[in-house]
């Protein structure tokens, strides 16, 4: 084995380690503790554990490389933009009043704000973005397992899943919470270790957020002289229109997630999910201001080590990369040289491996490489690890419990969840030995999904209460299906279709999304409304404090209160009925 392989066998190990035994002491014997983790989980381990989740291997592994090479700097800004500004929404528009509705899952508030039709709706646009998301996540796996432990992607996925298995069956969404603080903690690391090396190696300036922009003008020079668009034009790759639809469809995908929605539950109160926002902004923000600064830094060491380098002179990370298929140089003309440009078709690099090869590239030792692979398992694991709950609560709680067998005792709804999960990890195997693009671009499809199911009946049940069962549940179907059946008909491996007005699927859920609103207004304007209690309790999550309807629907007896209790009831400035 190679020193990088021995270190990163070493960090694994190590770390795999933590999580089993932070599993093992958080193992839940109640439906509660396995959904929500019993409600009390603190801000900033909440806020630690949000992050994690949200954070996936598309953000640690892919994104430096869809902004460098992919997007070429202006273009793959979308992703930051998207990404970053949908939190800023979940956090502020949603989560303080999903959390005040107090149920497990977004099926469950659709559920019980709508109708039973509405949550089975729900359920299938839960397991259809859950498992469109947690595919990129497998897939990162493997790859990290293929190139640094010299195993097969296969061999790797399996790995993976054996690790989410124990520690997410065993200890549902407490074990998963915690587990998540750690993977946040070994991700932020080996993020920011090596930029932080690279920025003073390059630049002199320990700061890579601000250190980038010194290299910036250099980077376009190299950039026109290959003959690229300079790295900081804008529009050379997408239209301005494009531009807007994938960054919406990014931005309100994210507050429609349903495995970050379902996090706030897990805060000990609505001021706890507020202040779990808070501090979630704050670890992202660590990640994603320096995203951009890897991308940069990334970028001119391969023009500068790659460009122009003879086919035989190429230095060991390539060589090992290409190993592995994924980086491909075919001399074309013949020269004995790589000739890098758009023009020449000599090289092809996969954008997943920028992250993982950046120490490498930079020259750094191999524990730091070690580090950086240890910290993209978690970063895909910590996120497969929650979308694997979301599936597995969709199916016993809202299908089982709800629908088949209300009088299940816990014992019974827990084994039903946790033979759920297992059988979601096994899909979620399966799609990431056999993903349908490169991970952000999978993970991209899956907030597009989201953007163009959940966001919508989530933001209306929340603000208008006079949206009814069958508007959200047509809203819900056109929008997700609409959707869906687009991204078939233009994905590469399925129908290669230019799409209607050069719209990529990864921009179409913003499309989606405005159906979905349309029909879900459209038609709650011709159906029968919620009723008066319904209507009643939507405006009272809206307010500070807990009045009588928000803690009769935590109990479950919402219809039971008498209506002249709750219609003289101010707890806020009286307001015209």
């Amino acid at each position: 084995m190679s020193d990088i392989q021995v270190w990163t066998l070493v960090f694994v190990v190590i770390t795999f380690g933590i999580y089993i035994y932070i599993a093992y002491a958080s193992r839940v014997s109640t439906t509660s503790g396995f959904y929500v983790a019993g409600g009390g989980i603190p801000a900033p381990a909440n806020g630690a554990a949000i992050a994690a989740d949200w954070m996936s291997a598309a953000s640690f592994i892919s994104m430096a490389g869809i902004i460098a090479f992919a997007g070429n700097g202006y273009a793959g800004s979308v992703y930051l933009m998207g990404w970053t500004g949908g939190y800023v929404l979940l956090a502020l528009l949603l989560a303080p009043y999903l959390r005040k509705f107090g149920k497990y899952t977004i099926p469950d508030f659709v559920g019980d704000r709508y109708s039973e039709t509405a949550r089975l709706v729900a359920v299938v646009a839960a397991v259809v973005v859950s498992f469109v998301y947690v595919a990129g996540q497998m897939a990162g796996v493997g790859l990290v397992f293929q190139r640094f432990l010299g195993v097969g992607t296969t061999a790797g996925v399996i790995i993976g899943m054996v690790i989410v298995f124990f520690y997410a069956v065993l200890g549902g969404m407490k074990g998963i919470t915690w587990t998540q603080v750690a993977q946040y903690s070994v991700l932020i690391v080996a993020y920011l270790i090596p930029v932080v090396a690279i920025s003073v190696q390059i630049t002199g300036i320990p700061v890579p957020q601000i250190a980038f922009g010194e290299i910036l003008g250099e980077l376009n020079g190299l950039q026109e002289d290959l003959g690229f668009a300079a790295y900081t034009e804008a529009f050379t790759q997408t239209t301005m229109l494009n531009m807007v639809l994938i960054t919406a469809a990014l931005m309100f995908g994210t507050a429609g997630l349903p495995h970050v929605i379902v996090r706030f539950y897990t805060a000990k109160s609505v001021r706890a999910a507020r202040f779990s926002a808070l501090w979630a902004l704050f670890f992202i923000a660590l990640l994603y201001t320096s995203a951009p600064a890897v991308g940069a830094f990334s970028k001119l060491n391969f023009i500068d080590q790659i460009a122009g380098t003879g086919v035989d002179e190429t230095p060991g990370w390539f060589n090992t990369w290409a190993d592995v298929g994924l980086i491909t140089v075919d001399d074309v003309n013949s020269n004995g040289v790589i000739d890098y440009g758009p023009a020449t078709g000599e090289l092809v690099i996969n954008n997943d491996i920028i992250v993982l090869a950046t120490p490498e590239i930079a020259g750094l030792p191999a524990p730091v490489v070690g580090l950086v692979a240890a910290g993209a398992l978690a970063a895909a694991l910590s996120t497969a690890s929650g979308l694997l709950l979301v599936i597995s609560s969709s199916v016993a709680n809202d299908v089982y419990y709800k629908r088949i067998n209300p009088a299940a005792t816990e014992a019974r709804q827990l084994l039903v969840g946790r033979i759920a999960m297992g059988a979601a990890i096994v899909v979620a195997g399966y799609l990431g030995i056999n993903p349908p693009g490169f991970v952000a671009q999978v993970v991209a499809l899956a907030f597009g999904l989201a953007c163009a199911s959940f966001f919508p009946i989530l933001v209306l049940g929340i603000f208008w209460k006079k949206t009814t069962a069958m508007g959200a549940t047509a809203g819900l179907a056109a929008g997700l299906g609409t959707t869906i059946a687009y991204m078939l008909w233009t994905i590469d491996i399925y129908g290669n279709s230019e799409g209607l007005w050069g719209i990529p699927e990864t921009g179409f859920g913003t499309i989606g999304m405005i159906i979905n609103f349309v029909v879900t207004i459209i038609v709650s304007q011709f159906t029968p409304k919620p009723s008066p209690v319904m209507q009643e309790l939507v405006e009272e999550i809206r307010y500070p404090g807990k009045s009588r309807l928000v803690a009769a629907h935590a109990e479950g007896h919402l219809e039971d209160v008498p209506e002249d209790e709750w219609l003289g009831e101010p707890p806020h400035e009286p307001r015209s009925r």
